[in-house]
């Protein structure tokens, strides 16, 4: 990772999934929390396939950040989908419960989508300069000027 954009990315993504198992947690217990699980089974397995995908991330791997961006959105935009357009039944979106619904789910899918194009655009050549001396090596101002009297033998001590 190069850029402290992918640091608090990834940062985020992690505060998330460890927000998503306090969510988990305390549905299990029977607690009260700020929002609920959809699915609690699916939500454990999804939060179990995280682990290896956020480990791939860190290491700029895109089909970690292929499949971290379809779980999320797959799971999360439909709950979203059908919580905004009445499927599930919820009814209207007035009540602050039901915002912070809606803000959890978009979450859900908005650190995902933002880590997959940071990980398109820093695999894509969008950054030409890979190498940290390119400054110096690929430019001709700092080429060494050999004058013609000097010495070009290469001494070497045996």
């Amino acid at each position: 990772m190069k850029s402290l954009f992918s640091y608090l990315i990834v940062f985020l993504g992690i505060l998330f999934w460890i927000f998503r198992i306090g969510v988990c947690l305390m549905y299990s217990m029977g607690e009260e929390f700020i929002c609920v699980p959809y699915s609690l089974n699916l939500e454990v397995a999804i939060l179990f396939l995280t682990i290896p995908c956020i480990i791939f991330i860190i290491r700029r791997n895109i089909v970690a950040g292929v499949l971290y961006f379809g779980i999320y959105t797959a799971y999360f935009g439909t709950i979203l989908y059908n919580y905004l357009t009445g499927i599930g039944g919820e009814g209207t979106v007035s009540t602050l419960g039901s915002a912070t619904f809606i803000m959890m789910n978009a979450l859900g899918i908005l650190i995902p989508t933002l880590t997959f194009l940071d990980i398109v655009i820093q695999k894509s050549h969008f950054h030409p300069l890979e190498n940290n001396t390119d400054w110096y090596y690929k430019n001709e101002k700092y080429e060494r000027k050999f004058d013609e009297r000097a010495d070009r033998n290469q001494y070497k001590i045996k």
